[in-house]
């Protein structure tokens, strides 16, 4: 059951809380974290698909990579047209070339694509850890607020005993 500072938060009844909620919930009764590494935590879901995708679209979008890949070019255009100039392996105007290029291009694209709709799981995921970590440290805010509060009443009281006890005192 929800106390009243649970519901004074969240601002919604026990049927309305998803499970992100309650589990915050839970976690904040029990006096424990509701912290990890998330990344770790996201990682330990990843197969090695997702792993090699990820690796690959993190070399294939590097400067190093592009700068290897110029030179390799490179280095094809000048030994097909003047090292090679009889019995050229792929000459002028480079078709085996713009073929493996275009291999490439097919099968880099859709790797890409896979890590990035990756990235941008891993965002929702991070987001949702963000929003259960600022959840709890709502609730424990409003809980000390709530704490201090009592203490401050319970205070006034034992100062009005205090003052009507002093004016029966008085009044003697």
């Amino acid at each position: 059951m929800l106390t009243d500072l649970e519901k004074s938060a969240l601002g919604k009844s026990a049927d309305e809380l998803n499970a992100s909620e309650k589990k915050v919930i839970k976690r904040a009764r029990e006096r424990r974290a509701v912290s990890s590494n998330a990344n770790e935590e996201f990682l330990s879901g990843s197969d090695f698909g997702d792993r090699l995708a990820d690796q690959i679209a993190r070399i294939g979008g590097s400067w190093s990579f592009i700068l290897c890949f110029f030179a390799f070019l490179m280095f094809w255009a000048l030994l097909n047209t003047v090292l090679l100039t009889t019995d050229a392996i792929d000459p002028y105007p480079f078709i085996f070339l713009n073929l493996m290029l275009s291999m490439l291009a097919a099968i880099q694209a859709p790797i890409i694509m896979m890590s990035q709709n990756r990235q941008a799981e891993r965002d929702r995921f991070m987001a949702a850890k963000d929003y259960e970590i600022n959840l709890k440290a709502e609730i424990e805010v409003l809980a000390l607020h709530q704490k201090i509060d009592l203490e401050v009443l319970k205070e006034l009281r034992e100062l009005r005993g205090e003052i009507a006890e002093m004016r029966a005192g008085l009044e003697k």
